[in-house]
């Protein structure tokens, strides 16, 4: 089960000819795969591209019936590795996955696949995320295009261009024999709009159609001679071709404007940043109209000279809008210009910044610093700059009432989330053993690196907490501890750090975060989930995987027990068993059980039957104001509020209307002090009569002891 089911618009995918399709744009890309011929689909899932697999999953009677393949990857690596379908064969693929950390992970078989070349369209949607705040680390994907020379194209984030983007790649492909990557940034795989579809084409070879025998082709393997060929007709014949292809095709595009000495030349992903800041220095319309000239980049690699040159005759200067660094484009520009014998003055990251997300206060300001430098003719630069301070001041003026910035809001473990109370344990056992260096991986685990529980030293990759300790592991006076999602474990995990530590007879602690989902990502399957995106069931174990490496020490507990969890990990810090000694914390994602069990209450609810919903809360009479249960738990449905009772200053603990009842803070409060004052209650809906009996025997037990308390202080007070 994914965080979104596409099933209600699945139907789109099969409009045909001339039928208008209005939808977002994840799913136009989806549209324009299966209008191109797409024979197989495979990928990895991370944002913001997430959704595109779950699409896939979600469509797979329409892929059955196409004859379309779709298989739903163990990592980024197995994806690329599809595409060597297309090396011999004249059929089309497409794999997908997060940039730039997924392009790290695939970067073995995509460098070798740019080597050997495809004969079919191969095509690689990646989810460019720069500045967005969706990847660990800032990155772009420009340096691996240039470095392995796969062609680069972004899309103008508008759906007819993103939907003709998609199809072109194909041909592109074909036509210089090189994969082509589509990066698609947050805002074009959620923009919303419409446009003309097509018929699906279904593959001319595929599982309905199958290729009658096997070809072989040296030519196409990476190994020496033939490297030299591959890397000799890269640039002879492929580069040339793809050149030529983006010449004829059109794919880059001029929007033409009366302001005719300057000009701007932008990335196609940043168009829309770029018109939005000329409306509002009143330099453009709403409808696409600019006074600027604009020369749009939907393929910035190969960049294209010729277009370059053209555009950029006659004008005294243009400015260069490219997020991120090194300035890749830029330094471009100012190649093709001097080999042009251009005088053209080039802006760029002297107006705008080198690092960091060029949202539309950014390109405004950039935009606004070009304009009053170059000074072109027949505009107002001093009402271009009255309409720019009108524009920041409502910003400026918001941060001297507050009196400085907004502090920021890190991201957190959800309510109820299962991988907090292992943390919380994890706190409570440092505190008999002593502090323990602690390496950390990508998920949501990630988290316990902010407060409240301040842990892992490092995060160095998705499945490598475990290998990112052997370093550190011999130096330390004490085992160290290794986190890992079960996500991680079955994308590198299990063979780039269980099998080495094993093979190396590593003496550390592991703990694998047993929830059941790649949940971070978007709530896709695992193998440990039980079924895979098909629905399929599913045997693998976490533990049979362990036992087949030869893992000896191995415990499986509940996430949610507190102390027990705290018990094991002192166990496994202390004992004299040397080797690897996993500890696998398993417990259901909480968002997704709540996905799963809420439909399936309402149900029972309309039909009548029993319900019960569990709460946990906090006696204000017995709080003392420790407030354990918030620094060891971090629960964000937990809070304080005033004591009421008057001889008390300390706030009390309250837990908010949130809680899903997973008792964490109960149990470790519990766990750490002995805090009496949490309580669980229980909310029947449609009781029965045993219900009904309990509840008026409790009712009448309650009433006694009030009474009896009541007589009791009042003899005291005569």
């Amino acid at each position: 089960m994914a965080e979104r089911s596409f099933t209600k618009e699945i139907a789109l995918l099969e409009l045909g000819e001339g039928s208008v399709f209005r939808g977002e744009g994840i799913l136009a890309v989806t549209k324009a795969l299966l209008q191109s011929g797409v024979c197989y689909l495979g990928g990895y899932q991370g944002a913001p591209v997430s959704h595109l697999m779950d699409v896939m999953a979600d469509a797979k009677e329409l892929l059955e019936k196409l004859g379309v393949h779709f298989q739903a990857c163990a990592s980024e690596a197995s994806a690329a590795a599809m595409l060597g379908a297309s090396v011999n064969y004249p059929i089309r693929g497409a794999v997908t996955w997060k940039s730039t950390v997924g392009t790290n992970v695939a970067s073995d078989a995509l460098a070798n696949l740019a080597s050997a070349g495809v004969k079919g369209g191969s095509v690689i949607i990646v989810g460019e995320d720069y500045g967005e705040g969706a990847s660990i680390m800032q990155e772009r994907s420009h340096a691996f295009a240039m470095k392995s020379q796969v062609w680069l194209l972004d899309p103008r984030p508008n759906l007819p261009k993103i939907v003709e983007t998609v199809e072109k790649a194909f041909e592109l492909s074909e036509a210089s024999s090189t994969p082509v990557m589509v990066e698609l940034r947050i805002r074009a795989c959620h923009v919303t709009g419409e446009f003309v579809a097509k018929d699906n084409m279904a593959p001319t070879l595929s599982r309905n159609n199958p290729i009658a025998e096997p070809n072989f082709d040296f030519g196409n393997i990476v190994l020496p001679p033939s490297t030299y060929a591959q890397e000799k007709k890269k640039v002879d014949v492929r580069m040339p071709a793809a050149i030529e292809f983006v010449k004829e095709q059109g794919l880059n595009e001029v929007f033409d404007g009366n302001l005719k000495d300057i000009g701007i030349i932008t990335q196609g992903g940043m168009y829309n940043a770029v018109m939005r800041s000329l409306a509002e220095i009143g330099l453009a319309d709403s409808y696409g109209n600019s006074d600027v000239p604009i020369y749009v980049m939907n393929v910035t690699y190969p960049v294209i000279n010729d277009e370059i040159a053209t555009f950029c005759a006659g004008k005294r200067a243009v400015l260069v809008v490219e997020e991120g660094q090194p300035d890749y484009i830029e330094q471009a520009v100012n190649v093709a210009l001097r080999k042009a014998d251009l005088n053209t003055i080039v802006i760029g990251k002297d107006v705008l910044p080198m690092a960091g997300e060029y949202t539309l206060e950014v390109v405004v300001t950039g935009v606004t610093k070009f304009i009053e430098g170059s000074l072109p003719r027949g505009i107002d630069v001093k009402r271009i700059s009255e309409a720019v301070h009108a524009l920041l001041a409502p910003k400026k003026k918001a941060v001297e009432l507050l009196g400085g910035p907004v502090p920021p809001r890190p991201p957190g473990f959800c309510v109820g989330c299962p991988e907090r109370p292992v943390f919380s344990a994890l706190k409570l056992a440092q505190r008999d053993v002593g502090d323990v260096h602690i390496s950390s991986d990508i998920g949501c685990h990630t988290f316990s690196t902010l407060p409240p529980f301040n842990m892992g030293n490092t995060v160095l990759g998705y499945g490598l907490g475990l290998a990112s300790s052997t370093g550190i592991a011999p130096q330390m006076g004490r085992r160290v501890v290794s986190i890992m999602g079960d996500g991680g474990f079955w994308h590198n995990g299990l063979s780039s750090g269980i099998s080495n530590a094993v093979f190396n007879k590593d003496d550390s602690v592991l703990i694998v975060m047993k929830n059941g989902y790649s949940a971070a990502t978007g709530h896709q399957r695992l193998p440990s989930s039980g079924a895979n995106a098909k629905g399929e069931a599913l045997e693998g174990t976490i533990e049979e995987a362990l036992k087949g490496v030869g893992v000896k020490w191995v415990r499986k507990l509940r996430s949610y027990g507190v102390a027990k969890m705290a018990e094991t990990l002192k166990e496994a810090l202390t004992t004299d068993e040397d080797g690897l000694k996993v500890i696998i914390a398993d417990g259901e994602c909480m968002l997704e059980r709540q996905r799963r069990i809420k439909p399936l209450n309402r149900k029972k609810l309309a039909a009548g039957k029993r319900v019960v919903r569990t709460r946990f809360a906090i006696d204000d009479d017995v709080c003392t104001g420790d407030h354990s249960c918030v620094r060891l738990s971090g629960c964000p449905s937990l809070t304080v509020k005033p004591n009421p009772n008057s001889l008390k200053s300390d706030p009390v603990a309250h837990v908010d209307n949130t809680c899903l009842g997973c008792g964490l803070c109960g149990e470790v409060a519990h766990a750490a002090v002995l805090c009496p004052s949490f309580f669980r209650t229980e909310t029947v809906q449609n009781p029965k009569s045993w219900d009904r009996a309990m509840h008026a025997l409790r009712q009448r037990v309650i009433s006694w002891l009030q009474v009896d308390r009541n007589t009791v202080n009042g003899r005291a007070a005569a």
